[in-house]
C-alpha cells in the first residue's frame, strides 16, 4: 500500500529528528572523550545485552581504562603493524587499502576482505553496531571524519586500545593483559602484544589463550612488520606514546 503524502511527510519529520538527536548524541560524545575516559562502548552494549537475553546474567563486558602512559608501546606498535601500517599518516581512510579490498572482493565472493582503518574501527566500536550495511558504513564514515578532525592520532589509539575486544567479555588491552598474561599492559612484550593483536580480526573465534596455528603464524608476521616499521621508536618519532 503506498503512503498518503501526509504520512509520508510525518515520516520523514521523524527520521529528521533521529537523524538530528544522533547526531547532537554522537558530536557530543566526539568531544567530550577527546579527553574523558571512554566508560563504555556500543559493542560492549551490544554483546552485553544479547548475554542477557540468552540468559546469561554472569556475563559483565567492562574495560578498565588506562592513559597511553600505562600501555606498552609495544602494544601500539603491534596494532599498527598489523591492522594500519599507514594510521599515523592518513586522514581516517586507507584509500589504496580501500581499492585493494574492493578489487580482492570482487574475485573472491566467500572470501570478503575488509579495508578499516584504527580510526574506522574506533569510530564502530565506540558508537555503532556490528554487522554490514552501507548505512553503518556511511555513519560510520561521518564519525571517522569527526574524531580525525577533534581527536590527535594519540587519543585515537588510546580510545581503540581501551574498547577493542580480545576475546569473550575481554574489552580494553589492560583486561588482556590481566586476563591472558597477569600482568599490567604496561609490561607488555613485543611477542604478547602481537598476539593480542594477532586475535584482533576476529576475538571470538581466535583464543589468546589457545593460538591456533594460523594465529601463531599471524603473531610471527605482526613481529616481523613491528621491526620493519622501527621498533619501539616508532612510536615516540610519530608521538604516539
Amino acid at each position: 500500500m503506498r503512503l498518503t503524502r501526509p504520512r509520508a511527510g510525518w515520516m520523514r519529520r521523524v527520521v529528521v529528528r533521529i537523524l538530528l538527536v544522533l547526531a547532537v548524541f554522537w558530536g557530543g560524545g566526539i568531544a567530550l572523550f577527546s579527553f574523558l575516559p571512554v566508560p563504555f562502548s556500543a559493542v560492549m552494549i551490544e554483546r552485553q545485552l544479547s548475554r542477557w537475553f540468552t540468559g546469561d546474567v554472569s556475563y559483565v563486558a567492562h574495560s578498565d581504562w588506562v592513559s597511553m602512559d600505562e600501555i606498552s608501546p609495544w602494544m601500539g606498535l603491534a596494532v599498527i603493524a598489523a591492522e594500519d601500517q599507514k594510521f599515523p599518516e592518513h586522514w581516517g581512510f586507507d584509500i589504496g587499502a580501500i581499492e585493494k579490498a574492493l578489487a580482492h572482493n570482487e574475485r573472491n565472493a566467500s572470501r570478503v576482505r575488509g579495508a578499516s582503518t584504527l580510526s574506522q574501527q574506533t569510530a564502530k566500536n565506540l558508537f555503532l553496531w556490528d554487522g554490514r550495511s552501507w548505512v553503518r558504513k556511511g555513519l560510520e564514515a561521518g564519525l571517522t571524519l569527526g574524531i580525525e578532525t577533534v581527536w590527535s592520532k594519540k587519543r585515537i589509539l588510546t580510545v581503540y586500545l581501551n574498547i577493542a575486544e580480545f576475546g569473550e567479555g575481554v574489552f580494553g588491552v589492560e583486561a588482556a593483559a590481566q586476563r591472558y598474561f597477569r600482568k599490567p599492559a604496561s609490561r607488555l612484550t613485543p611477542s604478547e602484544a602481537a598476539l593480542l593483536a594477532a586475535v584482533l580480526p576476529n576475538p571470538i573465534r581466535f583464543k589468546a589463550t589457545a593460538p591456533s596455528g594460523y594465529v601463531r603464524s599471524r603473531q610471527a608476521w605482526i613481529i616481523r612488520q613491528m621491526r620493519q616499521l622501527g621498533g619501539e621508536g616508532y612510536m615516540q618519532a610519530h608521538n604516539l606514546h
